[in-house]
């Protein structure tokens, strides 16, 4: 589930629509969380589908360590790619805000963090990487794990409307993270090995 304070807008010719805050969302809060209405396809299920859903899940899926697609049934399945995105995934099948994002601005993945089964190019964005690859997760988690450790305490000081998507056992490994007791597991673990 995206976060409530946000919606979809067009953002131009070029990339189509994404996902723009409704209201200002601090750096530490959750900006996705993985929940029950959203829907998971083996890669054979999707094989034996019809070819207009096929192409409907490759557009609009993540794949997670199982190697499954994941589709998400609200607007979290607009958020764009960007090489300077402003949410990262966790281990932890939910996704935070690395830096403030102001109101009217576009919540961003980086799509190298998401499986993609074939690379891509980027819109240019004046960064050093251009192109996305479905290896990226074990290219970059050092750096992406360095942007969630420097976030991870303020998950616990800022206000989450997805809170309750998160479960008592998972909030009390957050609140251990944040606080320095125990250790992050890597967005490394997010890598499907296929």
């Amino acid at each position: 589930m995206i976060h409530p304070k946000t919606e979809l807008k067009f953002i131009s010719n070029q990339i189509g629509y994404g996902v723009v805050a409704t209201e200002f969302i601090p750096a530490g809060t959750i900006t996705w969380a993985l929940d029950d209405l959203d829907r998971e396809f083996t890669p054979s299920k999707l094989k034996k589908m019809n070819p207009l859903y096929q192409n409907i899940l490759e557009t609009y899926c993540y794949r997670n360590n199982k190697g499954n697609f994941v589709l998400c049934w609200d607007n979290g399945r607009y958020v764009n790619h960007s090489f300077k995105s402003n949410c990262i995934s966790t281990a932890y099948d939910f996704e935070i805000a690395i830096r403030d994002i102001q109101a009217g601005e576009e919540l961003t993945d980086d799509y190298g963090y998401l499986n993609v089964t074939e690379p891509f190019r980027g819109i240019d964005e004046g960064t050093r990487r251009k192109t996305v690859y479905p290896d990226d997760l074990l290219n970059h988690s050092e750096a992406w794990d360095k942007q969630l450790i420097k976030n991870f305490p303020k998950i616990v000081k800022v206000e989450q409307p997805l809170k309750s998507l998160i479960t008592p056992k998972l909030w009390k490994d957050i609140t251990a993270i944040a606080e320095g007791k125990k250790e992050m597991k890597s967005i490394k673990e997010n890598h499907f090995f296929g």
